[in-house]
């Protein structure tokens, strides 16, 4: 293979590249691209790659996502794996919306089903989901249940029958993160969290009615696996997180590590990256913090599917079962797991940080429903609004070069003040409306911001990992309909 230098990368593999461990780093930054996605990935995102390289503990590599683009500390699109022994956890390379994820519902209908309904579904779903920056739940919890949702995640909202009990199994660790501890998060995140379970937020979460295209399906025997089982089938997609309590407890753990850093003499190139050893008291806590809110953000996803569900029923006139609305998936792309990775041979326990990436699990990982042992896990990558999404499945390459990780959407081009400058409501309203595309939104400014234009190519980024071996391509989704934060 001919050798490369973008922005002092060397290509080791098919759309896998290197930038060698040099000064403080204690390991190289591994990008996942092709060719010109890296050419145009920008430099702030590369050198926050660079600084989590020299965070202690890290093991492999310092990986950037072909998605990667510019965030707090360390970017979106990346990924990070420490030694649990040895090494540190921060904020900052997890995100402020812990469980931001993904959740793909089925239906068994097909778009000529739903075309003459689709206005009525979405407004009717408009009403049922809050969306907005300061939207509220339509059933705020009581003090004494918001630590029942820290606690126990998605099994929450089943419990109080919004769901369904085969659910669980379709939902990374079956909607419920094992070290979550209501007592390590603080009143004023619990405060923040009790007025928006069921809320989907703003900034690019999204609910959109989506169907699947004859021509883009590239594995059928996958895609059957997954639930697609005829033309242009009915799904539901839903992007959105852990809202304002999750900005809170990384907010509140942020300053304390910055506190701790100064306390012990630890010197910060950046001060978005504050951490601390995983095993100190402050790392521990933190932990139980971040994956409590995890949980929030499963239960938050259950009740707005609770609530899509009785919206078909309500518009369709049957039930959900009747429609075959089950989850195929429900995946988080903002978060810090103790897992098992085998590094030089040996079998050793990481804290993989995945920040906007995607856990990509390969066929026979027990850790997967039965229903998705040969095909390797569903991996949901959100597109913009005007593109569409994919739904890919992950491999056994990316458990063995990646931390078993992948992008987790299309990633921004431009800042949002940026895509404000260069683009309308009024433009983009028409241009999806022209599309075949029913929008509704909380905010006319949001959408500006979220212009399609202001995003990468979403078939190049996930061609990117295809070709690079770590997710493969199933099916993809075109939106008929999007509500929009």
């Amino acid at each position: 293979m001919p050798a490369s230098t973008t922005h002092g990368f060397s290509l080791i593999a098919k759309n896998q590249w290197e930038l060698p461990a040099t000064g403080k780093m204690h390991v190289p930054v591994r990008a996942i691209a092709s060719p010109s996605l890296l050419q145009r990935m920008d430099a702030k995102s590369i050198e926050q790659a660079r600084n989590v390289a020299e965070l202690p503990g890290i093991m492999r590599a310092s990986y950037m996502m072909p998605d990667a683009h510019q965030g707090y500390g360390f970017c979106i699109g990346g990924v990070a794996g420490f030694d649990a022994k040895e090494g540190i956890i921060s904020p900052g390379a997890i995100g402020f919306d812990i469980n931001c994820g993904m959740r793909l519902i089925a239906t068994n209908l097909t778009h000529a089903d739903i075309k003459p309904h689709i206005k009525k579904l979405i407004d009717d779903i408009f009403i049922r989901v809050p969306s907005g920056v300061a939207c509220k739940s339509k059933m705020p919890l009581k003090k004494n249940q918001i630590d029942e949702v820290l606690s126990h995640g998605a099994k929450w909202a089943i419990d109080e029958g919004m769901g369904w009990k085969e659910d669980l199994a379709f939902m990374e660790e079956n909607g419920k993160m094992p070290h979550a501890d209501p007592a390590a998060v603080s009143a004023r995140a619990k405060g923040r969290g009790q007025n928006q379970i069921g809320t989907l937020g703003s900034g690019n979460h999204y609910l959109e009615i989506q169907t699947t295209t004859a021509d883009q399906i590239f594995d059928a025997p996958t895609a059957k696996a997954f639930g697609v089982e005829k033309p242009k089938q009915v799904f539901i997609m839903v992007h959105c997180g852990s809202r304002g309590m999750g900005h809170q407890v990384a907010t509140d753990y942020l300053e304390q590590f910055l506190e701790y850093d100064r306390a012990n003499g630890i010197a910060l190139k950046d001060k978005e990256l504050a951490h601390a050893p995983f095993e100190s008291e402050e790392g521990q806590a933190y932990f139980s913090a971040m994956q409590a809110s995890a949980n929030f953000a499963f239960a938050n996803r259950q009740v707005i599917t609770h609530s899509i569900r009785e919206s078909f029923a309500r518009i369709l006139k049957e039930n959900a079962e009747e429609l075959g609305m089950r989850i195929v998936y429900d995946v988080t792309h903002n978060v810090a797991k103790r897992e098992k990775n085998k590094i030089q041979g040996k079998t050793r326990t990481v804290i993989v940080h995945r920040k906007g990436a995607t856990r990509a699990f390969g066929p026979g990982n027990e850790e997967l429903p039965r229903a998705y042992r040969k095909t390797g896990q569903p991996v949901i990558v959100g597109g913009s609004m005007q593109t569409g999404s994919f739904v890919c499945a992950g491999t056994k390459t990316a458990e063995e070069q990646t931390f078993a990780s992948t992008m987790h959407g299309a990633g921004r081009t431009i800042s949002r003040h940026a895509a404000k400058q260069h683009h309308s409501f009024e433009t983009i309203a028409k241009e999806m409306e022209a599309q075949g595309i029913y929008l509704r939104t909380a905010s006319k400014q949001g959408i500006a911001e979220e212009a399609g234009a202001a995003y990468k190519d979403i078939f190049e980024v996930v061609q990117a990992a295809h070709d690079a071996g770590i997710s493969k391509k199933v099916f993809a989704l075109r939106p008929i309909g999007n509500i929009k934060g």
